[in-house]
């Protein structure tokens, strides 16, 4: 059974992500082969989210008390903190979920097109810990084809802006002129790539680049751009400085920014690259995720409402085939039963000896096709049974009318019997407990 345990920035605080997004990674490898009770898990921490895809073979409540201890020692966090945090998905609403937030649905800003490639980049993480399953991986993959439906037939990548450009949209109604205004950035990953990007769309033409890791010379000269190679001194030949750096400490200080000169600070990090004290510095204006966040724009209504009725239709289409397989094991039964007794029947005739070689092979062409056509019938039939949440009556009667019974196998991936809430139990057993 599929279940998710997911915060967000609607549940939980900038704070409390930032550190998660730096242990929760680290955690992943360890989920599956330090517990009995997991089978698979792909953990997803961006900017603004954790979340835990796990693949259960135990208990829920025990999934979820491992996977959030090994997340909160991993992130230096208490397990009860954590906890309270996250909200527990099961069933169906792991389908829902994770379609939504692959799409943009569920992002600060609705529509940002970042978070689909964080949503494949946590499965092929997974891969390389080697902790995915056949479920997880289905699971993902339909949530990518969503993503990219979601994509093309909608308008919602206009209605929403990334990160980036709403930070640079609010900068802008401070900024009456960007070809005019210096700009310092600080970084040389992805983002930063994004920023020049938006950055040049404005108008910008000074921009110069400086890099903790030293990267700043071949990043600038791949962009045409100018590296800087003192961070004090090229903040203090800027007007707007912008960090999006992976560095899991402040790079800028508070005194860093002490010169007196009116700047804005745009802190694209998580964690933060912007020490919080720089917010205090007489004409520093910072905007940070969580500020910028408060500001993310109401998506335009129909484009969103499109976009969820499409991902709407992708959760009802992955239900359907789960419950129409949940009855294949039941239908591979029965198959193996009627074939077996076509082939010693085959064997029976073909020992007598009284037809010719020519007669023995028609005979078993006319049977097996015979056969194919008698179980056609009944495969349609099992799967509109599954389909219809009805799948055990197929198997009851295959039990009923011919004794047979299927193997047993795993859960059905995404069982669609929704899971309680299953945070607020673990809470309430440790309490019995102690």
């Amino acid at each position: 059974m599929l279940i998710c345990l997911t915060a967000s920035h609607r549940n939980a605080s900038f704070d409390l992500l930032e550190r998660l997004s730096i242990g929760a990674p680290a955690a992943a490898s360890h989920l599956v082969t330090d517990s009995d009770v997991l089978d698979g898990a792909v953990v997803l921490a961006t900017c603004n989210r954790f979340e835990a895809y796990l693949d259960i073979a135990g208990d829920d409540g025990a999934a979820v008390r491992a996977t959030v201890e090994a997340v909160s020692a991993a992130s230096e966090l208490q397990a009860d903190e954590v906890l309270d945090a996250v909200q527990v998905l099961g069933g169906g609403d792991v389908v829902q979920h994770l379609f939504a937030v692959s799409s943009g649905l569920e992002s600060v800003v609705v529509g940002e097109t970042e978070i689909s490639g964080q949503v494949r980049r946590a499965l092929e993480d997974a891969r390389r810990n080697g902790t995915t399953t056949s479920d997880l991986e289905r699971l993902f993959q339909e949530a990518a084809h969503t993503s990219r439906g979601v994509k093309t037939r909608t308008r919602i990548g206009a209605a929403g802006r990334s990160l980036v450009r709403l930070g640079l949209e609010l900068a802008s109604s401070r900024i009456t002129d960007w070809a005019a205004t210096r700009v310092l950035l600080v970084g040389t990953g992805s983002y930063a790539a994004t920023t020049i990007a938006a950055l040049r769309d404005r108008g910008a033409q000074h921009i110069q680049v400086f890099s903790p890791s030293g990267r700043a010379p071949w990043f600038a000269a791949k962009h045409d751009l100018v590296a800087a190679t003192d961070l004090r001194s090229a903040i203090g030949t800027s007007d707007v400085v912008i960090t999006c750096t992976s560095s899991e400490v402040p790079v800028v200080e508070a005194c860093d920014l002490d010169d007196g000169a009116r700047r804005i600070v745009i802190d694209l990090g998580l964690p933060r690259n912007v020490h919080p004290d720089a917010a205090d510095v007489e004409g520093v204006e910072l905007l940070d995720l969580e500020t910028i966040s408060i500001h993310a724009p109401i998506a335009e209504l129909n484009a969103e409402t499109e976009a969820r009725a499409i991902v709407d239709d992708a959760v009802s289409r992955f239900r359907a085939q789960a419950l129409e397989q949940s009855t294949t094991p039941a239908l591979v039964a029965l198959r193996k039963h009627v074939f077996d007794i076509l082939d010693d029947e085959i064997d029976r005739v073909k020992r007598r000896g009284d037809t010719t070689p020519e007669s023995a092979e028609q005979t078993e062409r006319a049977l097996r096709h015979l056969v194919g056509v008698l179980l056609h019938r009944p495969s349609v039939r099992a799967r509109e049974l599954g389909r219809a949440g009805r799948g055990d009556d197929f198997t009851g009667a295959l039990d009923a009318l011919f004794g047979v019974r299927p193997e047993p196998v795993a859960d059905v991936p995404s069982a669609v019997v929704p899971l309680a809430d299953r945070a607020a139990r673990v809470r309430d057993d440790e309490a019995d407990a102690s």
